[in-house]
């Protein structure tokens, strides 16, 4: 297994068995683009009041001034009407009906105020409905909605811990394919939710199904391709996929207001998906490490009748017929752990991971709030990523691992710093940082997916693409609450993603370089961490 491509080099790079694989394992992850950042959409937040029920007998004066003034929690200290406060229906219908005035005959901050004991009126010009506004997940309930995008990420937490190590002792075509229509069938029933309870347990299994699909395809993909399509797949390929999902979302969010209509809308990509299952093989390297040398050989060769190129009489060596003892071992997430040297590269690799997620999931979730439009902001965040996945590729085709994912990090981490500096007023300046930002930590992200695919054995491969996913949604799941840190200061999510970022570049640069080296087949072929 060792010569694995030098036994398949007479396959070619770029044949149409290659090219049947790469287009169809990068279309997989076109879904991925709409599952990941749907929320965004799904549960934005439209301006809204207290109701006043239109049978209480109110002036058109007292109906107008029902909703006191207060001061926006941040922003300048301007005065603007209470999302979760009116004053009292009785009060104001005894000064209407004795004919008083507001402001005029009485003080308004003498009259007592109530909750929106009647529900919300809910701002529909944006939106025809939300979560948010189905569900009133406002004032006292306003934490269900960052819990809901966290609740998310807890089943991509879940899916990432699950589906890493079924698909090193599976296989990686079943994993992906049981996810993928996994993912597809509980969306869809999550179209008919009844409650924000039930909306969020079925979103917890959609997005076990989503990691599972882009981390079954993403090794799936790194392992039957050669090293410079392999480069290719797993930097610009797949995450140029996933952003022109990322893209599309806000165009059908844009023409499908109605969240159940765009969820339903975004589903159905992923049944199409399903149907990939005749056309994309099994990983030939995991059929060779459980021993399975006639399938993997029967593989290559029907790859060969594809690329019209005629096989060799004897494939893979007899060496590689009779696994090591290591390779017929069913390895577990333990294994990541059992040596120092493993041990400190996934550490390290975990935490840098973790610091990559927080920057991007809290960066594209923060587009509803920036100044202007939503569906312009949401495509701006994914039109800023598609140059960052091909500048990924072209970093890790002729340049350092190492020093790529040092010098993205840090930059981002800058970026997001500087911001805080920008006055106020200068909204279009801090909005280009931002992206800068997120361009950086994108570009890093990408880079950190191929990285780790590299670092790692195909024994543990999947696993440890999985377990350091898995690590990462700690990230994933606190990026809301990153955001929702803007109600106590514009500045501090900034800066806490800022400085975390900018460290965990300084912390990539003690993990070992893999540029130039051949994908380790088992562990005594890693490359060491150092020191």
């Amino acid at each position: 297994m060792t010569d694995y491509e030098a036994s398949t080099a007479f396959l070619g790079e770029w044949g149409r068995f290659q090219q049947q694989v790469f287009f169809l394992l990068c279309l997989s992850i076109v879904p991925n683009g709409f599952t990941g950042m749907s929320i965004v959409f799904l549960a934005d937040i439209p301006p809204h009041r207290c109701r006043v029920p239109v049978h209480v007998n109110l002036s058109a004066a007292w109906r107008n001034s029902s909703i006191p003034l207060e001061e926006e929690s941040h922003g300048g200290g301007a005065l603007v009407p209470s999302k979760c406060f009116r004053y009292k229906v009785e009060d104001l219908r005894s000064f209407s009906e004795r004919g008083l005035l507001p402001g005029v005959d009485v003080n308004l901050s003498k009259v007592a105020t109530e909750g929106c004991v009647d529900g919300w009126e809910y701002d529909h010009s944006v939106y025809t409905s939300t979560i948010v506004s189905e569900w009133d997940l406002v004032c006292d309930d306003r934490w269900k909605q960052p819990l809901t995008s966290s609740i998310f990420f807890g089943g991509v937490l879940t899916g990432s811990f699950l589906s890493g190590q079924l698909a090193d002792r599976y296989g990686r075509k079943i994993v992906l394919f049981v996810a993928m229509a996994g993912r597809a069938v509980f969306a869809f029933i999550q179209v008919f939710s009844p409650s924000w309870t039930v909306f969020c347990a079925l979103f917890f299994v959609v997005g076990m199904g989503h990691i599972s699909t882009y981390v079954s395809a993403f090794v799936l993909g790194a392992e039957i391709l050669g090293p410079r399509i392999r480069t290719i797949f797993s930097t610009a390929g797949n995450s140029l996929f996933f952003g022109a999902g990322y893209m599309l979302l806000p165009l059908f969010a844009y023409f499908i207001r109605d969240w159940r209509m765009l969820l339903l809308g975004i589903t159905l990509p992923s049944f199409l998906c399903v149907l990939f299952w005749w056309y994309i093989p099994e990983s030939p390297r995991w059929l060779l490490s459980q021993g399975r040398k006639e399938d993997a050989e029967a593989l290559i060769r029907e790859a060969a009748k594809r690329n019209k190129i005629e096989p060799p009489p004897v494939i893979f060596s007899p060496s590689e017929k009779e696994p090591a003892s290591e390779k017929r071992k069913a390895h577990n997430i333990c294994d990541l752990l059992r040596s120092p040297n493993i041990r400190w590269i996934s550490v390290t690799l975990w935490l840098v991971w973790n610091t990559v997620t927080i920057g991007y999931f809290a960066l594209s979730l923060n587009t509803a709030n920036l100044h202007g439009d939503a569906y312009f902001n949401c495509f701006l965040s994914a039109v800023v990523e598609m140059p960052a996945y091909t500048l990924s590729w072209a970093l890790f085709r002729w340049c350092s691992r190492r020093l790529s994912l040092f010098s993205t990090l840090f930059m981002g981490g800058l970026f997001l710093l500087l911001i805080q500096l920008i006055p106020t007023h200068m909204t279009s300046v801090a909005i280009t940082l931002e992206m800068m930002g997120k361009f950086a930590v994108t570009t890093a992200f990408a880079i950190v997916y191929a990285y780790t695919a590299e670092l790692y054995p195909t024994v543990l491969r999947n696993t440890a693409v999985g377990t350091c996913s898995m690590a990462s949604r700690i990230g994933s799941i606190i990026a809301p609450y990153f955001i929702y840190l803007r109600s106590y200061s514009i500045s501090l999510p900034y800066i806490l993603m800022g400085s975390i970022t900018a460290l965990s570049g300084l912390l990539s640069l003690l993990l070992p370089e893999s540029y130039g080296m051949p994908l380790p087949d088992t562990i005594t072929h890693m490359q060491h961490f150092p020191g």
